[in-house]
């Protein structure tokens, strides 16, 4: 029986999000939203009853509480009449929440060159409030290592190094209070006006270029492209932020739903480690 305290921090890549408010439509933001930077940071408690089903097969459990958090920077985008893309919006939010894990694993292990090879692989579901069905993650641990025998009876230390491998569910979706993504709904209600703002400049200078042109220019294929793609884009824009706008005037009872692809930017993680077994009984 063990019990364990780790504390993470890892860059997600978030693509495919959808946001709504207030159980309305769903909006698609790609090509709108880029994020500047999205960070999970975790930290927890396991812990992993075991048992080693043959000499070369361990054999556990994982029951765990985190405390977590996701911070994510992002701005809004559109187009000008010259098709190139300007930030109208630019803003950030962390959300905090607490899990519970539960999970399953094994150890496969084998003596390689008077050392050992161990293949830790697990798979576990972590319970957050915030989403509506628990997320999956796979982990893949590697490592090779030797043990040494001390001195004093039944006391060795084990050294090792090997690898960390993090695999979670792309998908996700859930629903969150306003509040939680935006504490200072004063602060988000400017911001958001200002984009607003934005927008509605960015169309006057739009609709002024294409009523500059002459009628062939107007019947050129790429210049009505670029109108209708810029004209799509501020529509979207403004409807999305007109959506926001009235949901965080009532931010004590506004709701958002979302729904995501999300993966880790960095799936391997290098690991080195050790154990001090003291007696046969225990070990740190």
């Amino acid at each position: 029986l063990s019990v364990q305290y780790f504390g993470s921090e890892s860059s997600l890549i978030i693509d495919n999000l959808l946001v709504g408010f207030n159980n309305g439509p769903m909006y698609d933001l790609d090509g709108l939203v880029r994020f500047d930077e999205a960070i999970a940071r975790a930290q927890a408690i396991t812990v992993r009853p075991d048992i080693w089903l043959f000499p070369f097969l361990n054999v556990y459990g994982i029951f765990g509480k985190a405390q977590a958090s996701t911070d994510v920077n992002f701005g809004v985008w559109v187009p000008d009449s010259t098709g190139v893309e300007k930030e109208v919006l630019s803003t950030g939010t962390t959300v905090d929440f607490n899990t519970t894990t539960f999970g399953l694993g094994i150890t496969p292990t084998i003596g390689v060159g008077g050392g050992f090879l161990a293949l830790d692989m697990n798979v576990a579901w972590v319970d957050v409030p915030q989403l509506s069905k628990p997320a999956r993650s796979f982990v893949f641990g590697p490592r090779f290592g030797k043990n040494f025998k001390l001195k004093k009876p039944e006391q060795t230390i084990a050294i090792w190094v090997g690898g960390f491998r993090v695999a979670i569910a792309s998908g996700t979706d859930g629903s969150l209070s306003l509040s939680e993504v935006f504490p200072d709904g004063g602060e988000a209600s400017a911001k958001i006006d200002q984009g607003i703002q934005k927008v509605g400049d960015a169309q006057e200078q739009v609709d002024a270029w294409w009523g500059d042109l002459s009628q062939q220019e107007q019947n050129n294929p790429v210049n009505k492209a670029k109108y209708e793609t810029a004209n799509a884009a501020l529509g979207r824009a403004g409807e999305i932020l007109n959506a926001a706008d009235a949901a965080v005037n009532t931010i004590s009872t506004s709701t958002v739903q979302y729904s995501m692809d999300k993966t880790l930017k960095d799936a391997w993680n290098f690991i080195v480690g050790g154990q001090f077994q003291i007696n046969k009984h225990f070990m740190i």
